[in-house]
């Protein structure tokens, strides 16, 4: 079952280079992970220190796989130095999609 993967994250203003740098260093190993179809990186208009990640998996256990990586524990780790709220998750399944 393939799944979608959406993370919101809210950064301190003087951290969003920072984040915009590491992920900037990450996304092709974070792209090349078993499983991972797709990642994209979205910002506030609005509010640019509101960031979302999404990404699309084959299945959740490859998902759940990655989340075991040192890639994910050491990214993550240094993505939440710069956080100013609570990260919120959400992992999704489509149930239509019209292009």
């Amino acid at each position: 079952m393939k799944i979608t993967r959406i993370v919101k994250m809210v950064f301190r203003e003087d951290f969003i280079e920072e984040f915009k740098a590491l992920f900037e260093a990450k996304k092709e190993a974070i792209r090349s992970q078993p499983g991972c179809l797709d990642l994209e990186l979205i910002q506030g208009v609005d509010n640019p220190c509101i960031f979302m990640t999404y990404s699309h998996w084959e299945d959740p256990k490859f998902l759940d796989q990655y989340k075991e990586t040192e890639l994910f524990q050491s990214t993550w780790k240094s993505t939440k130095a710069g956080f100013d709220a609570k990260p919120e998750a959400w992992s999704l399944r489509t149930l239509h999609k019209l292009n």
